[in-house]
């Protein structure tokens, strides 16, 4: 009996430390996957900003910067998270993206913030406080968020390619380099709502 006992709990220490490594290791997976997701969303985003400059479309080239700028910090913070780990990354690695018309090139970023805001970064939250790694769930937050914004703008940007009315968009840009929360030019608070960090510390796009 004793020694059916002792087999038990060998078992399920080992099952406990398993669990843990494996929990750890599909942190870092996520960790490392939104590393390299916004860091093909900020190199995207530039790419659609010379698109839409060679289109005539200066507003909107100046609001694609601004969101490539708030992607790279995003992708910065991940990156951040992970060395904290003790886990170093190579890259990154940017993947694949086609630079089509202007509509296009804003129907595709939709779609892209839209998987992000449904789909990825709610399952990697939810895996992180499962997990308690705070620091991965602060930096997958300040990225959802953000990207909900960009939705937003996008959407209100092609809107605007369809009906020929880019002078409605706002000229002036502003992105906080500390979690990569974007504002337009008429509601920028005094202190970023996400990070709290300085509106002087913001980065203007204009």
């Amino acid at each position: 009996m004793k020694a059916i006992f002792r087999s038990i709990m060998f078992m399920s220490i080992l099952g406990l430390l398993f669990g843990c490594s494996t929990k750890q290791v599909k942190t870092i997976e996520n960790l490392k996957a939104a590393y390299n997701g916004e860091s093909t969303a900020s190199a995207k985003y530039a790419a659609f900003a010379e698109k839409a400059k060679m289109e005539g479309f200066d507003t909107i080239a100046v609001m694609f910067l601004a969101t490539s700028k708030s992607e790279a910090t995003h992708a910065q913070n991940h990156k951040n998270v992970l060395d904290k780990l003790g886990e170093k990354v190579e890259g990154p690695q940017i993947g694949a993206f086609e630079v089509l018309t202007t509509a296009e090139n804003l129907a595709d970023a939709i779609k892209g913030e839209t998987y992000e805001i449904e789909t990825m970064y709610p399952g990697f939250i939810t895996t992180a406080e499962e997990q308690n790694y705070p620091d991965a769930v602060e930096s997958f937050t300040w990225a959802i968020e953000t990207e909900k914004k960009h939705q937003v703008i996008y959407k209100t940007a092609l809107e605007v390619v369809n009906t020929g009315s880019e002078k409605s968009l706002p000229s002036q840009w502003l992105v906080c380099l500390v979690c990569g929360n974007t504002y337009i030019d008429k509601d920028v608070p005094n202190e970023c709502e996400f990070c709290m960090t300085s509106k002087e510390e913001f980065m203007v796009f204009r």
